[in-house]
């Protein structure tokens, strides 16, 4: 991984670092959990290092989670500076999916989702379409999520954002259904499916890089895939939602022992359940165009880039043995492509891709 991360850190995203100070949060965060007691809630740290925490208010659980979508909005300001189109509708739609499918991974269905749009200047939203495209891009999202747009917050931040750019987060409120628990992992066994669901493209993570590359090419954004479509473009496919699945699994009773959103640290992410298990992944999914595009353009190896990207995964569901073709047809009939990779196998805390003789190893990823 040393290359992949090298890059990384030299693009200014160091994730041993990030990690490191993402350690040093948690810790401290749990610290504060029995504060919860007095005003009559109970916070599971059980939830502690998964992507959303968890809390009990009287008879309900509910999650809460606060995400940001990166630098993926520089990419719309850069092709709408070649001339194309910034897709901010898009880009509003990738940074509601980047909220809501940390939170579903818990097990919870998304009732509120709020917004954060930062500029340096109140004078971004006049150009063009861009105030339209962003609204119609997140309130669709939050349509698709099946969640309230409750609000949010739009501060102009001369100095710390540039006048001609958009940093945009959020937060969501989620609810775990009535008669299931939360999915947190402590159901997670040997002999259980792992079934990955395909992602559209990039999502969210590894726009840095793409944005590197980009810096690289004589024609930048406007570089010709294979297929003919932009390499801007590609980039700016809007990010898939994953909650009507796990609403579906839920709703069918399919044994789901945990889920895991498929993001920063690529296939590592496999093994964020905080349990000595061994991952294997016997089938990988097809790579998206303009992902195998970023690898070529990167020189990455295939340990590099699984470790780097989503690969074309955009979700991992664990299941009961046996239960995986349930994952696959729940995601087929939304539309959604999956199949059931591999089994989670007794052993030390790793991510196995057999195809590749790759292997990704406990150190490799610590989020605890």
């Amino acid at each position: 991984m040393s290359d992949a991360r090298s890059a990384y850190a030299a693009s200014g995203v160091d994730y041993d670092a990030l990690d490191h100070a993402k350690r040093e949060a948690v810790a401290a965060a749990r610290a504060t959990s029995a504060l919860a007691l007095a005003r009559g809630a109970r916070i599971d740290d059980a939830s502690r290092g998964e992507s959303a925490l968890v809390l009990e208010i009287g008879s309900e659980t509910l999650s809460f989670v606060v995400e940001g979508l990166g630098t993926k909005s520089l990419i719309g300001t850069a092709v709408e500076a070649e001339g194309g189109d910034g897709r901010y509708d898009a880009i509003a739609y990738d940074a509601v999916a980047a909220i809501v499918n940390d939170l579903i991974c818990v097990g919870a269905l998304p009732v509120v989702v709020n917004a954060y749009f930062a500029t340096g200047d109140a004078a971004w939203y006049g150009r063009g379409d861009r105030l339209g495209q962003l609204v119609r891009g997140w309130e669709r999202a939050c349509r698709d999520a099946g969640a309230v747009w409750g609000g949010g917050e739009s501060p102009s931040l001369p100095g710390l954002v540039s006048p001609d750019h958009l940093e945009l987060a959020g937060s969501a409120i989620g609810r775990i259904p009535d008669g299931a628990r939360p999915i947190l992992g402590d159901r997670l066994a040997a002999g259980d499916e792992i079934v990955l669901v395909d992602s559209s493209g990039l999502h969210a993570n590894g726009a840095t890089l793409a944005r590197t590359v980009a810096a690289r090419l004589p024609q930048g954004y406007a570089t010709r895939l294979d297929s003919g479509a932009s390499y801007g473009a590609a980039l700016l496919e809007p990010t898939l939602l994953y909650a009507g699945l796990v609403e579906a699994l839920v709703s069918q009773q399919v044994p789901v022992s945990y889920l895991s959103h498929v993001t920063g640290h690529g296939f590592r992410k496999l093994m964020r359940a905080d349990k000595p298990l061994t991952y294997a992944i016997e089938t990988l999914p097809q790579v998206p165009e303009v992902l195998a595009f970023l690898v070529q353009q990167l020189g990455l190896d295939a340990r590099e880039a699984y470790g780097t990207f989503n690969m074309g995964a955009g979700l991992a569901v664990y299941s009961a043995a046996g239960s995986g073709e349930q994952v696959v047809a729940a995601a087929r009939e939304l539309g959604l492509r999956a199949h059931v990779a591999g089994q989670v196998e007794a052993g030390p805390r790793q991510v196995l891709l057999r195809q590749l003789g790759v292997t990704y190893a406990d150190d490799e990823l610590s989020l605890r």
